[in-house]
């Protein structure tokens, strides 16, 4: 039976011991959108570790059934959402399919490759949720082309309220296996930072755009 409190401490356990997640508050990384970050997550990294690929696999298939039941097929987001996918469409049976992020400029131009039947309860496949507009983007597009969006599932989430506000206002549902306040749980229990640092890292996902300017680092 899923567990959820369960899984996300075991997830974020994984994740902390492949470096999949690194957290540096006192070092901060760059986002791509510019903001500054404490933490960064690849989940790719995780496809390179068999038994957490395959915990990642079950889990991310139990979640599905738990919160949506039963379902007609699996929808991957490129990129990193495609494995991940493919892994729990093969776990469960169903078909695949995966949206890209634009149309591909050759040939048939496609949107979505591969084929399932309109109407068919689809759940989204993510590796991990920011703000959600790259997840948001995809859920529209398959609803776009007829399929029945039932929701979203991700391995992890940083927690960030646009993100929450961007799904209500899609109307779409999203679970994740683990999330950045379980992350932090599990960091302070086993000592993996000091606590003193703890108030940058909570500071931050309550305002990640300003963080940068309004929670500067302090010298290590």
């Amino acid at each position: 039976m899923y567990n959820k409190s369960e899984t996300e401490q075991k997830i974020a356990e994984f994740l902390l011991q492949i470096k999949a997640i690194k957290l540096q508050p006192n070092n901060p990384f760059t986002w791509a959108s510019g903001w500054k970050s404490p933490i960064y997550c690849d989940n790719r990294i995780t496809l390179s570790y068999p038994s957490i690929r395959t915990y990642i696999r079950q889990k991310l298939s139990e979640a599905i059934q738990e919160e949506f039941g039963s379902v007609g097929a699996i929808a991957g987001v490129a990129t990193a959402g495609i494995p991940q996918g493919a892994l729990v469409a093969q776990e469960l049976g169903l078909p695949f399919i995966y949206v890209r992020s634009k149309p591909k400029d050759h040939g048939t131009q496609s949107l979505i490759e591969g084929e399932i039947n309109e109407g068919q309860r689809v759940v989204v496949i993510e590796d991990l949720i920011s703000t959600g507009k790259s997840s948001i983007q995809a859920v529209n597009a398959l609803k776009e082309a007829g399929y029945d969006v039932v929701g979203l599932v991700a391995i992890f989430s940083y927690n960030l309220d646009i993100a929450t506000e961007n799904f209500k206002e899609a109307k779409c549902r999203f679970t994740t296996l683990s999330n950045y306040n379980a992350l932090l749980t599990y960091a302070v229990e086993h000592n993996l930072f000091p606590k003193s640092d703890l108030d940058l890292l909570e500071q931050w996902r309550k305002d990640p755009s300003g963080w940068g300017e309004n929670f500067e680092p302090k010298q290590a």
